[in-house]
């Protein structure tokens, strides 16, 4: 089965994260940093639509959208880069795309003759990111959105992989506390976008450490956005990045803020929530309202939209990296658009509001409450020239780092774009783990990897000019961006078993992520059972022997795993603990140490865990 994309925790490389306690009086004063008019939409065309002296009670107000963009300046490689079209006799077409040189002509082409149009996200545009911008604490990234006219965005977890002070820094600028200015008489200017957090609060004073709410203004039209990461943020970031912060449930923030929006005559309303579904069908044009309105979905996002308010006139949504466009009734029964537009800058989604001067109201019918429908950005139109600008700056800053082989492969090694649960990019990197803790503990047993740390693929052919099937140290940080060390701890067969059971219980259970593991190690998965059932006891082995309940195993695992993130608290309950080096250190140095130009590794077989179906 299909595993819903685990969207990851912890610090971007180059970093280490900074206490968030001591960055919530600056990002808490984010709000009063914004100009009284930061609403206005600035240089859009006239429009001929409006109120009274004979023009039209309706204006159609163009909302364009996009979600989890995670830094991807340049185009992703492999199945990450690409989107599954249905075609009309029924087959389905892969695509390539994505790249900010091609979303931001995109926008820009979307944006002719629409003179009512405003520019939204739902977090993640940053964290996760490639090595392009992840290496410079994705400035590359915010600098990209400011260009292509992003109006406001909500964070996601992302957004806190670093810290609150860090994520100050993105809104309001100034250089790194420990980088510095990266270009020689630049100063990092900071996101011209606001970004929301409303369900984000510091833990003393309960109140909220960003801009809960944003009003867009253009010519008399006013529609407000209230932005939201999702309530388990925590979860699947790690405790620095969210030391001192509280994040709270979704629906009630949404619900509140609607309400004060709608007190200050504020009646349009979007919402810009980090959280999603899973699709029925992976291809991005599906009929997400066939046989029935929303039944094309399920996932936290359905049980968010019929709990929000009928105040709110649409979703903007994200976290799953999915593609949707569906109508999910309101609470009063009424249709409401809910999208979400995959990631990485594949696509962008645009919704028609049709706004009522007289009420300020969006106009919602028993039909329908928007057209929508997403786009994808091919890489078949023209380049933004601004965009290309921007890319070719950084990577000359990024070369020396970024071209470094570090190893071979023979073939394509799928990781995130893997078809099923168990990647084989997922077992070589736990090989890769193993491998570095047995040279720091020559008794460590086997390695765990958790699915949502593999950001990318590996791809065979040349991304430059390194030659095919070299693999560079910039390729390598996009499958691994994250600054987590490799650590080993003493686990004993029952707490192994138990956490192999996490993977598909608790709050693992409606979306599984199924850890990646070294070799040696096999069980059976029998997806025909429920919860922890479906991980057969009897079946775990190393070696070839069952697991011992009573015995103690050494595993090596990601610092993320061993402090129990993703749901796997029993791992976090490991002792004699050993810090060993950076994860993607590890994996270069399996790399380079297993492989040769006339030897390069062959994608493993991913025949470890067995699944039944």
């Amino acid at each position: 089965m299909p595993v819903t994309p685990q969207p990851r925790r912890p610090r971007r490389r180059a970093t280490r994260v900074l206490a968030a306690a001591a960055g919530l009086a600056t990002i808490g004063a984010l709000a009063a940093a914004l100009p009284a008019n930061a609403g206005q939409s600035a240089g859009q065309d006239a429009a001929g639509a409006g109120g009274a002296g004979g023009k039209k009670r309706t204006v159609d107000v163009q909302l364009l959208s996009f979600n989890d963009f995670h830094g991807n300046l340049q185009p992703p490689a492999g199945s990450s880069g690409q989107v599954t079209e249905k075609q009309a006799d029924g087959t389905e077409k892969k695509i390539d795309a994505g790249g900010a040189e091609y979303l931001a002509t995109s926008l820009r082409t979307a944006r002719k003759g629409k003179p009512y149009s405003v520019t939204a996200a739902a977090g993640d545009l940053i964290g996760a990111s490639p090595l392009l911008s992840g290496l410079f604490h994705d400035e590359p990234t915010v600098e990209a959105m400011n260009k292509l006219g992003l109006d406001v965005t909500s964070v996601g977890n992302h957004e806190f992989d670093e810290g609150a002070k860090e994520l100050a820094r993105m809104q309001n600028g100034g250089c790194h506390p420990k980088d510095g200015c990266f270009e020689k008489g630049k100063k990092f200017k900071g996101a011209d976008y606001p970004y929301l957090a409303a369900n984000v609060t510091d833990e003393k004073t309960d109140k909220p450490v960003l801009k809960p709410y944003w009003v867009w203004k253009h010519k008399g039209v006013k529609v407000g956005f209230i932005g939201v990461t999702l309530e388990g943020t925590p979860d699947i970031v790690s405790a620095d990045g969210v030391k001192g912060l509280k994040f709270h449930d979704e629906i009630e923030t949404v619900n509140k803020y609607a309400k004060i929006l709608d007190k200050q005559g504020v009646k349009s309303i979007v919402s810009l929530i980090h959280e999603g579904g899973a699709p029925a069908s992976q291809t991005y044009n599906y009929n997400c309202d066939a046989p029935g309105a929303g039944d094309g979905i399920s996932g936290p996002i359905t049980t968010i939209a019929k709990g929000i308010s009928p105040k709110v006139d649409a979703l903007v949504t994200g976290h799953t990296h999915s593609a949707y466009v569906c109508t999910i009734p309101d609470p009063s029964g009424k249709p409401r658009m809910v999208t979400s537009a995959s990631s990485y800058g594949k696509l962008y989604t645009d919704t028609t509001l049709t706004y009522d001067r007289k009420t300020k109201d969006i106009v919602r019918t028993s039909v329908k409450s928007a057209k929508s429908a997403n786009h994808v950005v091919s890489r078949e139109q023209a380049k933004a020239k601004d965009m290309t600008s921007l890319i070719g700056r950084w990577n000359k800053l990024a070369e020396p780092v970024a071209n470094k082989p570090v190893g071979y492969i023979s073939a394509d090694i799928p990781g995130r774009g893997a078809s099923a649960p168990e990647a084989p990019l997922g077992d070589l990197i736990a090989d890769a783990q193993l491998a570095h803790g047995k040279s720091l503990d020559p008794e460590t047993d086997l390695a765990l990897m958790n699915p949502g740390g593999i950001r990318s693929d590996l791809v065979h052919k040349a991304s430059g000019s390194e030659g095919d099937g070299v693999v560079t140290y910039g390729e390598g940080f996009t499958v691994q961006p994250f600054s987590n060390t490799v650590n080993l701890v003493d686990l004993t067969g029952a707490q192994l078993i138990t956490g192999l059971k996490q993977q598909v219980s608790g709050s693992n259970e409606a979306s599984p992520k199924i850890l990646q593991i070294s070799d040696g190690l096999t069980y059976t998965l029998d997806m025909t059972k429920s919860g922890a059932d479906r991980v057969v006891t009897d079946s775990i082995k190393l070696g070839g022997k069952a697991i011992d309940p009573a015995a103690t195993y050494r595993v090596a695992m990601n610092s993320f795993l061993a402090g129990g993130g993703d749901g796997f608290g029993e791992l976090g309950k490991g002792t004699k603990p050993l810090v060993g080096s950076d994860d993607l250190k590890a994996f270069n140095d399996y790399l380079t140490a297993n492989s040769s130009a006339d030897k390069p590794i062959a994608p493993p077989k991913a025949d470890r865990v067995t699944i039944v179906k």
